[in-house]
């Protein structure tokens, strides 16, 4: 007699766990500080990875988790040194990939290689674009990024791109100073549009230095368009990288009568001799946020504010497919 056929027990699936079960966030060594406190506001734990080097100096990647059907987040700038972030940031997306995450989002606060968006002169690359190219074909299915150098970037991924703004946070940071007569300033022509953006939201008057660059980390201002005498000016862009545009524009604005100057960026790169070029500027403080983390020596005024609670809200909208449209306004 045939023994009796035992039913079959269901097999284990992705399906079978909970939406909040597949939610996972990880972080390469780019800017893990800034992934915890993402994760302690989604009240998350981070997800154990390990990113090391083999002796040849290639980067070894392990993700220690399973992440087969999950909506996973890497939380991963390509901040110096660039090219090693960038990097690792691939191999984790194509680990994920090969580890059948259902959903892969590329959470990259500062997109570097940003500056070359368009050839602008002969036989120069699309930086930009290329990387753009890169981290699809790596196997991102997403990405969110936070005050690219330019806005029509987003259109070089061929994935849906979440472009925040840190002006919410700085403004509030700002406005704690209690300011008045307050001039918002663009260091450049190329930043006026986030200068006006903060203008507006401020109420305050509108000024733009007009520089001259004379050299690829060199530049001169010649003037000042707009009314700075005797006012509380508020110096604004995306990124300080070397300082020398923004100590400059900060001493033309003295020099045309400005009562102070304040200077308020989103990504502080900080190469070269930013460090030196900031702490002899004239200005009562440099406010950024931690898009970047900040190593070694930093100027005595610089003030950090955290970008993490801002990152964890449109995180949490876009695993529950509700609308992140309100978090990226200028405005």
């Amino acid at each position: 007699m045939p023994a009796p056929r035992l039913a079959p027990l269901p097999l284990p699936t992705a399906a079978m766990q909970s939406k909040e079960d597949r939610f996972k966030v990880l972080s390469g060594s780019a800017h893990p500080a800034l992934a915890s406190e993402i994760c302690a506001e989604l009240g998350l734990p981070l997800a154990k990875t390990y990113v090391g080097r083999f002796p040849d100096g290639e980067i070894d990647i392990k993700i220690e988790e399973d992440m087969r059907g999950g909506d996973v987040f890497v939380v991963q700038p390509t901040c110096p040194p660039v090219n090693e972030h960038l990097m690792e940031l691939l191999l984790l997306i194509d680990c994920l990939r090969r580890a059948s995450a259902d959903r892969i989002t590329a959470v990259i606060p500062y997109y570097g290689y940003a500056r070359k968006d368009r050839k602008d002169e002969g036989r120069v690359p699309i930086s930009a674009k290329l990387v753009a190219n890169c981290i699809v074909a790596a196997g991102a299915d997403r990405v969110l990024t936070m005050d690219l150098h330019a806005s029509q970037i987003q259109g070089f991924f061929d994935v849906p791109v979440d472009h925040l703004y840190a002006k919410p946070v700085i403004q509030a940071e700002v406005e704690k100073l209690g300011l008045d007569k307050l001039v918002v300033c663009s260091p450049d022509v190329g930043g006026i549009r986030l200068a006006r953006a903060y203008a507006r939201s401020l109420n305050a008057g509108l000024a733009i230095v007009d520089k001259r660059r004379v050299g690829a980390t060199e530049t001169v201002s010649e003037n000042v368009i707009g009314e700075v005498a005797g006012k509380n000016v508020l110096l604004v862009d995306d990124m300080i990288s070397t300082a020398g545009s923004i100590t400059e524009a900060t001493r033309m604005l003295q020099s045309r009568g400005a009562e102070r100057v304040y200077i308020a960026v989103t990504h502080a790169v900080l190469c070269g001799p930013a460090v030196e070029r900031l702490e002899n500027c004239p200005c009562e403080s440099i406010l950024v946020t931690n898009t970047i983390p900040l190593r070694g020596e930093v100027p005595n005024r610089l003030r950090v504010v955290s970008i993490a609670p801002l990152l964890a809200r449109a995180i949490a909208r876009i695993h529950r497919a509700e609308s992140v449209s309100a978090l990226f306004e200028e405005t």
